[in-house]
């Protein structure tokens, strides 16, 4: 995540946009390196397992992530580059975001995620928890070696769905969707009540067979559906 504050005090001659003199830029971890960061403020250790582009960007979350003592383990890919989200704020009102992205390259993919799922079993070994943060940029569109690598040494998985087919994720402890991925997954129709979420969580997480549904709701909070409560 790359910030550009400033202060804009005119309108452009050339379109009827505001014109910024940028003063601060501001880099920060974000998607799942942020989840990591969290991780590592609450004082556990990190290792970070993922795919980025062989770019500056790559490097300057890698020298982020060390500062805040995240042990980071990535794969570079020449032909992909790091996701970025730049975004211009100005007296903390936010101008516009620019998102620098590309989906994983389906050619070398398959070998990428076996790769990344080597590296996931191999950490394993000294984890306590695998935590999945899903972006939906494709590195863990085939998650089931994953699930089997955490399932054969013991170790209960947390997942943060993307994508509302959460079926790929079968297996897993814990399943955290917000409350629009909850609804896409479930049928797409608003909840009219708590019943209703109760009753398609409760399906849900028995269709599933994870042990806890754990739904974030915003402003409303969160609603925690394990087997008993």
């Amino acid at each position: 995540d790359r910030y550009w504050s400033g202060a804009a005090r005119r309108i452009s001659p050339e379109a009827p946009v505001p014109v910024l003199r940028v003063d601060a830029e501001d880099l920060r971890p974000g998607g799942a390196a942020n989840v990591a960061l969290g991780v590592a403020a609450l004082g556990a250790r990190c290792a970070l397992i993922g795919l980025t582009g062989d770019d500056a960007e790559a490097d300057a979350l890698e020298r982020l992530l060390t500062a805040a003592g995240v042990d980071g383990r990535f794969e570079r890919v020449a032909a992909w580059r790091t996701t970025t989200k730049l975004r211009v704020t100005s007296r903390a009102q936010q101008l516009i975001r620019l998102d620098f992205e590309t989906p994983l390259p389906e050619q070398g993919a398959p070998a990428l995620r076996r790769s990344l799922a080597a590296a996931v079993d191999q950490a394993l070994a000294e984890a306590n928890v695998l935590l999945c943060s899903d972006y939906a940029k494709g590195v863990l569109a085939e998650p089931e070696p994953l699930l089997a690598a955490a399932q054969r040494a013991g170790v209960p998985v947390v997942v943060d769905p993307k994508e509302p087919d959460f079926e790929r994720w079968r297996g897993a402890t814990v399943l955290k969707p917000n409350l629009a991925e909850f609804v896409a997954a479930t049928g797409g129709d608003a909840l009219a009540d708590q019943d209703t979420l109760h009753a398609r969580g409760a399906a849900l997480r028995e269709r599933l067979g994870v042990e806890a549904l754990l739904v974030t709701r915003g402003e409303g909070g969160m609603t925690l559906l394990t087997a008993d409560a």
